[in-house]
């Protein structure tokens, strides 16, 4: 063996060190990361037909070998780390020769492109990280970031410690906006490093609070790193669950677990809501206590405003910001507990339920038996048990069968009878409408009340009209024209609350992206959608947003991207609540008139976004946008391409599976976990988080995700390491950006010194969510 190593070991080292050596050589990663994977190879292989590289692996032809299989130990347990007694047979690392390891992983990269780049099932999801980017890129132009700055800065200034605190506020902002770090590192860095330094802010905490706040797009949804990260995640979970379920002698994953073995993005941004927002809690908290300890090294600082808005007195603002909105709120969910507010769906399914399974499969063989007690508990089995036994005894499970007239006319009956008096959607509505005008009166207590009483009549009388009139058979069309004039007030009130609202800086700079925010995440969260169609959504606001606000530069009216974006929630809220089915043989008038105005509403969408792209063409700001998006997009998928071929590499003399046996090899599923996790933050040293999760997590995911660790945890986990890839000395890409942008005298040593207190908090928020996996877990499952 070459000094004293096995071959399968030295080949490993040899990738590693070659990839280590082309990230560094300067070359552009992407490429760099493919030359690894052809040099490392030529290099393994050229060793190996020398005969220098030999594997000592285990003889399975010894009667040692035979033994243990006699004993009942299963063949993948088995391994040279866990017997290292056992009999060796040595081997050349290429049996067959590498022309024919070379020819099966030129084909395997073929398939392998084609199922995960091409034409696979995770194509759909990756097609959200070019929409997620583009959204991020175009925000970063329309100078969002510029004025929530400011404006941050002109709240938070006065406090011990608040132009950081704004940074980092403004940092999860833009995180939830664009998900792009180094945007955001540079933009911060560009806008706020100055403004700190010359108002005696220590460069430490300066330039630490930009790098820590600026990755915070690693882990606040939509982050293209979970979307990357959990595409890899569903397919390692999916197939590491059905082998486990395999070995264990069941015959499938979800007979086994109980449950299907999937993780989708949407429930990993899910998973991701409370740890981004405790990061960001974290890294404020620790600004104010520093600025607390060292009120000389972050003073408060008072900024000149711009003139806009009003004055507030502690009582108005308690009043219209606090207790009126608890009020409204409460109210809102008071109506819902009591019933009076709920849903009037009276939707009747054509056929009956099907009858109700055990909790668990019960008819398996004995070793999934044991298995699947060892699993779920002695009392879950027994309980699964007595269900079958109680179903068997029944005759069966009940299967679905089709409802008679008579039937449905009856659920139907009951479902109008058990219907809340006032509609679900109504009355969020005229929640979110009452919050509007509370607010306004908050921002402009002096200015005439009448337009926001004319606004809450609006909302009474929609709600007594709602309670009076409509019922759950009351037609969509008939249930508009009843509508139709309470709308109206409200409308006309709506017209001078925004006016009010517009005149505060804070509430005109938040507002927009707020917007745009809720709608992305809302939808995904909420279970409305996909990431797909809704980074689709997200690129489509951010152009709409993007030439408003170049129209407003211009001097010129943005009345266009309003109509447009009023076109667009027309067209959802008709969509909705009519029956848009035009090719059914009875189609209502109401329904006809519907489709026409969605139709319409679509048109002047499609009319809308084309003109913003007009103007942003000619504006000179498409063309750089879309450039950026195509460096940024062909950049991830050639890191995708170079990283499976690298896979390919290691998989083809065994360094792949050599390394999962040795993590097999530990007896305590915890301690795989803490090593992985460890070997990641280490890497991410010298490595970025592409390369990581393209590289490295498909050789240990199906360790990692083949146990009984939750894989949403797992996953959350790994995002949250691979974010102090972008902090961490010498390499971390966020310490590139800012020192690409501070000043001169910002040493290399102050920014290292200012991110090491923003590292040692993520290695903290790790300990946290190891020791409370609720925090993780807690989201998806109240929205499950």
């Amino acid at each position: 063996m070459l000094l004293g190593l096995d071959g399968v070991e030295i080949g490993i080292i040899i990738v590693f060190l070659t990839l280590f050596a082309g990230i560094l050589s300067g070359f552009p990663v992407a490429f760099a990361i493919s030359g690894s994977a052809v040099i490392s190879f030529a290099v393994i292989a050229a060793l190996d037909s020398s005969g220098l590289l030999i594997h000592a692996a285990i003889d399975t032809n010894s009667a040692e070998y035979a033994g243990l299989i006699a004993e009942g130990v299963r063949t993948d347990a088995i391994s040279v780390f866990r017997y290292p007694d056992l009999p060796r047979a040595e081997h050349v690392l290429f049996p067959n020769g590498w022309e024919q390891a070379l020819d099966r992983n030129i084909g395997f990269l073929v398939n392998r492109m084609n199922e995960r780049v091409l034409a696979g099932q995770s194509i759909e999801t990756l097609l959200a990280v070019v929409m997620f980017v583009m959204m991020g890129i175009v925000l970063e132009r329309s100078r969002i970031a510029d004025e929530l700055l400011t404006t941050m800065a002109k709240v938070f200034g006065p406090l011990p410690g608040g132009l950081a605190v704004s940074i980092v506020i403004v940092g999860a902002f833009l995180a939830a906006s664009t998900g792009i770090v180094g945007a955001t590192v540079v933009t911060m860095g560009l806008l706020a490093l100055p403004t700190m330094l010359k108002n005696g802010y220590s460069p430490e905490l300066s330039t630490g609070v930009i790098a820590a706040s600026g990755t915070l797009g690693q882990i606040i949804p939509p982050s293209i790193v979970i979307v990357l990260l959990g595409t890899l995640a569903g397919d390692l979970y999916s197939a590491a669950q059905e082998e486990r379920a395999q070995l264990v002698g069941c015959s499938d994953a979800l007979t086994y677990l109980g449950e299907p073995a999937v993780v989708s993005v949407g429930t990993l941004f899910q998973a991701a809501m409370l740890p981004g927002i405790l990061l960001a809690v974290l890294y404020a908290g620790y600004a104010f206590v520093f600025a607390l300890i060292n009120p000389s090294k972050a003073p408060p600082v008072q900024f000149e405003t711009s003139g806009k808005g009003e004055a507030v007195t502690r009582n108005e603002a308690f009043t219209w910001f606090l207790a009126a909105p608890v009020a409204i709120i409460g109210l809102t969910i008071g109506l819902g507990q009591t019933g009076l507010l709920g849903s009037q769906s009276i939707i009747v399914d054509s056929f009956t339920d099907a009858g109700q399974t055990a909790s668990l499969r019960t008819n398996v063989g004995d070793d999934c038996a044991v298995a699947m007690q060892e699993l779920h508990g002695t009392e879950a089995w027994e309980a699964a048990l007595s269900e079958q036994a109680a179903i068997e005894a029944a005759g069966g499970v009940a299967e679905a069968r089709a409802l008679s007239d008579e039937e449905r006319a009856t659920i139907m009956a009951a479902k109008v009878e058990a219907a809340a008096p006032i509609g679900k959607g109504i009355g969020i509505t005229a929640m979110f409408l009452a919050l509007t005008f509370a607010i306004a009166r908050g921002v402009a207590p002096s200015k005439d009340a009448r337009p926001l009483l004319i606004g809450a009549a609006g909302i009474a009388l929609l709600l007594v009209v709602d309670l009076v009139m409509i019922t759950p058979l009351t037609s969509p069309g008939k249930t508009t024209l009843l509508i139709a004039i309470p709308l109206y007030v409200i409308y006309r009130g709506l017209r001078g609350a925004v006016g009010y609202l517009a005149g505060n800086e804070i509430l005109r700079v938040v507002f927009p992206p707020l917007v745009l925010i809720v709608a992305v995440l809302g939808s995904i969260l909420g279970g409305i959608t996909n990431p797909t169609p809704a980074a689709a959504l997200g690129a489509g606001g951010a152009l709409l947003l993007a030439a408003y606000r170049k129209r407003q530069d211009q001097g010129l009216s943005g009345n266009i991207v309003l109509y447009t974006t009023g076109a667009i929630a027309l067209m959802l809220l008709v969509g909705v609540n009519f029956d848009m089915r035009m090719g059914q043989e009875v189609v209502l008038f109401e329904n006809t008139i519907a489709y026409l105005v969605a139709f319409a509403s679509f048109l002047y969408a499609m009319f809308g976004l084309g003109w913003s792209c007009w103007i942003l063409l000619s504006g000179g700001v498409l063309s750089p946008v879309v450039r950026e998006t195509a460096k940024v997009t062909s950049m991830v998928f050639t890191i995708l391409i170079g990283s499976q071929l690298l896979n390919l590499v290691l998989i083809s003399f065994g360094g792949e599976h050599y390394i999962q046996q040795f993590l097999r090899s530990f007896d305590n599923e915890w301690q795989v976990f803490l090593l992985v996790m460890f070997v990641l933050f280490i890497l991410g040293f010298v490595l970025d988080f592409l390369e990581i999760i393209y590289i490295v997590i498909p050789i240990v995911g199906p360790v990692i995700y083949g146990g009984t660790f939750d894989p949403k945890w797992v996953t959350i986990m790994i995002a949250v390491n691979l974010q102090t890839s972008f902090l961490t000395p010498p390499f971390g890409f966020a310490l590139f950006y800012l020192r690409g942008v501070a000043p001169k005298s910002i040493t290399t040593g102050q920014i290292y010194r200012g991110v090491m207190p923003f590292i040692a908090i993520q290695v903290g928020a790790l300990l946290l969510l190891a020791l409370v996996p609720s925090v993780v877990t807690i989201v998806p499952n109240l929205l499950k």
